[in-house]
């Protein structure tokens, strides 16, 4: 007898699904997208966030950090009116409590000063006194 006699004959493959076909198109798209690179666009790669108005940072940071022992709290600075505030966590209420809040705007312009309790009012007066007193000894220095 004969081997190719008692050969099974072939059985055809069924063609491909369609949607291997839609899955084939589509990693098509993003590969030709990937290499030509767009510069504006949603496929552009670029992740835009709040726009950098100035060399500086600009708004309102807030970060956690500890208080004291057990107490933890957040610390939120603004930037732009030149304050920082800090609120502690009260955990049997589960509340925020604000427990400092001061503004640095005059405070900014102090050389020597290590003191608790001032108000900025203060601050600003004695940055004024300050002010005056150098201008009157530049005065009285000049020729």
């Amino acid at each position: 007898m004969d081997p190719v006699d008692n050969a099974q004959p072939a059985t055809r493959r069924p063609p491909p699904h369609p949607v291997f076909w839609v899955i084939a198109g589509a990693l098509i798209v993003i590969a030709v997208l990937m290499v030509s690179k767009p510069t504006t666009g949603p496929a552009s790669g670029v992740a835009f966030g709040q726009p950098v108005l100035s060399g500086g940072a600009r708004g309102v940071f807030a970060f956690t950090g500890q208080l004291g022992k057990g107490t933890h709290g957040i610390f939120m600075v603004d930037v732009d009116a030149m304050t920082i505030w800090a609120y502690e966590y009260v955990s049997q209420k589960g509340c925020l409590r604000l427990a400092a809040g001061r503004s640095w705007r005059y405070d900014r312009y102090l050389e020597k000063y290590n003191d608790c309790g001032l108000p900025p009012e203060a601050i600003e007066q004695m940055v004024e006194e300050q002010r005056k007193y150098r201008l009157q000894s530049n005065e009285s220095s000049m020729p």
